[in-house]
């Protein structure tokens, strides 16, 4: 898992190439229109193939609201839901997003064997740190975090979780929402993870942590999110910043997977980091439509 203040696979990356329309050469950019912003430490990028510019505009504003909306939920840093229950060990009546972004979490876990578990934020900051990890090691496990629509609760003081491996996704599966609440049918939307909407193939480069690339594939109607182990290093020994609940170092360089969900390819890829190649085909087997597209050793 991964943890707080890292933009967390920006510089992975994975790059938008112009939009093909099948049996068609790319539209000219003039046809597109594009949005840039920043949200939970990593570069936003809103791409809208055909449509008016004020559809568009209109998008892109509702689109902004609500990636502030989505920090105030889960960023680890901003006086979100996320700090107040770290910060108290519960929170009372939390938002809709919050419970269902908790219980695909819940879900994740169970399908990777404990791989993807939240609650090793204080692993990772005692890593961070360089501090002794044994008492950090006591707050970790996925068994403590009891959700409810009422409330979610920590039942460990000292326990926190970090949502960074599922959040990306879940700001891009959200942006999908509000395109098609504005009736817009092709759109890329890149938000650390991607979402590509519509009828036409959305070209996409997966890229290694130095830049090379590593694949290209065609998105259509499809969320794809990469993990890289080594992407960036934490505490003094400079060991990866993806982490076990035990603490357990990465199995893998790089691992890309492709789902209907964003968030839900977010937490796969981040849990693939850590798993054999078996773990990693029986999770996937739980999630009908989950795909994997890069596995880098």
């Amino acid at each position: 898992m991964t943890a707080p203040r890292l933009p967390r696979r920006r510089f992975l990356a994975l790059a938008a190439l112009a939009a093909v329309l099948p049996g068609a050469a790319a539209r000219a950019a003039s046809d597109r229109h594009v949005w840039r912003g920043v949200a939970l430490g990593a570069d936003v990028q809103l791409t809208v193939a055909g449509g008016d510019a004020r559809t568009a505009r209109a998008f892109f504003a509702e689109a902004e609201r609500a990636l502030r909306s989505i920090e105030r939920q889960f960023s680890l840093y901003t006086g979100s839901e996320l700090t107040r229950l770290n910060a108290v060990g519960r929170l009372a009546q939390p938002s809709p997003g919050m419970v269902a972004l908790l219980e695909l979490a819940g879900r994740v876990h169970d399908a990777t064997g404990g791989a993807f578990d939240p609650t090793v934020q204080p692993l990772w900051d005692a890593r961070r740190r360089g501090e002794d990890e044994t008492a950090a090691r006591a707050l970790v496990g996925w068994g403590g975090v009891q959700i409810t629509p009422q409330k979610i609760r920590l039942s460990r003081p000292g326990m926190a979780l970090t949502l960074n491996g599922i959040a990306q996704g879940a700001a891009a599966d959200r942006l999908a929402e509000v395109a098609r609440s504005h009736g817009l049918r092709e759109v890329l939307i890149d938000a650390g993870e991607i979402r590509a909407l519509g009828a036409r193939d959305w070209q996409v480069r997966i890229e290694a942590p130095g830049g090379q690339p590593v694949r290209e594939l065609a998105l259509r109607e499809r969320a794809l999110a990469t993990s890289a182990a080594l992407g960036t290093r934490i505490g003094p020994a400079q060991r990866p910043h993806i982490l076990g609940p035990g603490g357990e170092a990465p199995h893998w360089v790089l691992v890309s997977i492709s789902a209907d969900s964003a968030a839900l390819a977010d937490a796969l890829s981040t849990a693939a980091v850590l798993l054999d190649r078996p773990a990693i085909d029986r999770a996937l087997a739980r999630f009908p439509g989950a795909r994997l597209e890069v596995l880098a050793g």
